[in-house]
């Protein structure tokens, strides 16, 4: 018997074991830009970390939401749990069936019709022929793709694009579910939908990886979450405080943002001379 299962605790369903990750930023691009810049002895290639160590345990039947302002490291983490990049450092163990949607469109060849990228994407998913074809026309229902089901997929909206692959994911009927940004797309009736099939999905003991920027979705579908920054977990608890940190954060953002345009911008440094806008006891210029 596992500490796990003698301490009552659901078994683990994705752990994150000390993940590293690293990206390469070129500032140049040609042979000129390259040898200007080794001429004013400047860095060609800087060195970006994503991922600073993280280590995080998801147990099955949890709905975690991974939560952080841009640039935080939470997509990159998405991704290296579903094995579309390695990290460079570190490990990271999945428990059963695990689909993704990590992108609009992922695993759409937009050559293929519809009705083929159901069996393709179902194969990549894990299913084979015979339950994608048990299960066709209830993705196809889902996705409500109508007489474009066999038209190539390049011929797709973005949100047409987004219906048939999220039908096609959830209806592998996945241990793990990883979701990014994807319900941004579409309209707001099939959204609706889309939320619906996830809180059926997190009731029936599925578990959930969810990055988000809509504050009150990832309310309404999380119980916990993992707010990143600079490629650190910075929380790992309920979902309500992770929410609010990201809210602060993102007030925090604005305001340095807005600070740091005052400055450039008229009425800042330079722009308060005596008389002038901005100077002292003018009142401010209205924008």
């Amino acid at each position: 018997m596992t500490g796990d299962a003698a301490a009552g605790a659901a078994p683990r369903a994705v752990v994150v074991d000390r993940v590293t990750k690293q990206f390469t930023l070129r500032h140049a691009r040609s042979i000129k830009d390259m040898t200007v810049r080794a001429l004013r002895r400047e860095r060609l290639r800087d060195r970006f970390t994503a991922l600073d160590g993280v280590s995080a345990t998801i147990r099955v039947g949890e709905a975690v939401a991974l939560l952080g302002v841009n640039g935080s490291g939470k997509s990159t983490m998405l991704k290296i749990i579903s094995g579309v990049m390695p990290p460079d450092a570190g490990s990271v163990r999945v428990r059963g069936r695990l689909a993704g949607l990590i992108e609009v469109g992922a695993g759409l060849h937009p050559e293929l019709t519809g009705r083929e990228n159901v069996f393709l994407n179902g194969a990549i998913l894990g299913m084979d022929r015979a339950e994608t074809l048990r299960k066709f026309d209830a993705i196809v229902e889902f996705a409500d793709v109508g007489r474009f089901l066999d038209q190539p997929v390049r011929f797709y909206s973005s949100g047409m694009f987004m219906r048939l692959a999220f039908s096609i994911a959830v209806h592998t009927e996945p241990d793990v579910f990883l979701i990014d940004e994807v319900l941004a797309v579409g309209d707001p009736l099939f959204r609706d939908k889309c939320i619906s099939r996830l809180h059926e999905f997190r009731d029936s003991g599925s578990t959930m990886v969810i990055v988000a920027h809509d504050v009150r979705l990832l309310r309404q579908i999380c119980t916990r979450g993992i707010f990143l920054e600079q490629g650190r977990v910075v929380w790992d608890g309920d979902i309500e405080t992770a929410t609010d940190l990201l809210v602060t954060k993102r007030q925090e953002r604005r305001r340095a943002l807005a600070a740091e345009n005052g400055r450039d911008g008229p009425g800042g440094a330079g722009a308060g001379r005596a008389g002038g806008p901005g100077a002292a006891g003018a009142p401010a210029p209205v924008s």
